[in-house]
């Protein structure tokens, strides 16, 4: 199998590469302009194209003769307005209709389909990639203390409460005081603005969960070295993430960097975790 490769930012697209190669199958790359920052993507067949090239895009991945795409990488949101878009994209855009303003998940799942009506099948990272999920249990660190549990069970509930009106994954919690939710800003910028809102005292926790209905294949949550170096600097004292559905984008490079700053990584199952606090 062929997989054409949609990379955004971050060490997590080569990753991916690299699982596929190993996996047996050709890749193809397209470095989406604004975005992708990794050198080592240009190693791979590529091109490198803006977002609003949709056709393009399309045409060469056609070419190229890919049915399979994985898309992976930091990426931010873009207004519609600022696209230019191409008239493949135009089309795109004027199908999606509300969808376009509405959350993540909403978008994804109707650009999903619309790729599915192009021919293109979309296919988890993870599916390629499995250790880049983890299975429950204490990943760095000291474990939780009662404090930190407390903070994480609130968090979680947090989450839950926002999950249907489709905003964030993470929340930022110390000691019982949401510090910040995440929106359309992310994970970096919610760190950065819980750092200028810390208290005194033992330091808060970051939670980052999925939506109970989230399009895992396309926008599962993520973390990795530069959330634990951003956390640490905004005086938290961990990361809680959820087993089996966020992406340790960086792997051991993200443990590392949590043994390095003295912080827990612990990932948990929301539900089971809140039964036993």
């Amino acid at each position: 199998m062929k997989l054409g490769l949609l990379a955004g930012g971050g060490p997590f697209p080569a990753r991916v590469a690299e699982a596929a190669l190993a996996r047996g199958h050709e890749v193809f790359v397209v470095l989406l302009r604004d975005f992708h920052d990794d050198p080592a993507l240009r190693a791979f067949p590529h091109i490198e194209e803006r977002v609003g090239a949709g056709g393009t895009i399309i045409q060469r991945l056609r070419a190229e003769g890919i049915t399979h795409l994985v898309l992976c990488g930091k990426a931010k949101r873009l207004s519609p307005l600022t696209l230019w878009p191409d008239a493949w994209m135009a089309k795109v855009i004027a199908r999606l209709g509300k969808a376009v303003f509405a959350g993540d998940d909403t978008l994804l799942r109707n650009f999903i389909g619309i790729l599915g009506e192009e021919g293109f099948e979309v296919i988890a990272p993870q599916s390629l990639l499995p250790s880049s999920t983890a299975a429950a249990g204490l990943l760095s660190g000291e474990a939780p203390d009662e404090m930190a549990r407390a903070d994480i069970l609130r968090g979680i509930g947090v989450l839950r409460a926002l999950a249907d009106q489709d905003v964030g994954q993470s929340v930022v919690v110390q000691q019982g005081l949401v510090l910040g939710i995440e929106a359309v800003e992310g994970t970096d910028a919610l760190l950065a603005r819980a750092a200028s809102l810390r208290r005194d005292g033992p330091g808060g926790v970051l939670v980052k969960l999925a939506k109970p209905q989230q399009e895992l294949r396309v926008d599962a949550p993520v973390v990795g070295s530069i959330t634990v170096r951003h956390a640490a600097e905004a005086g938290l004292r961990g990361i809680a993430v959820e087993a089996g559905r966020t992406i340790l984008a960086d792997g051991e490079g993200l443990l590392a960097e949590a043994r390095k700053r003295g912080l827990f990584v612990i990932a948990i199952e929301p539900e089971t975790f809140a039964r036993s606090a």
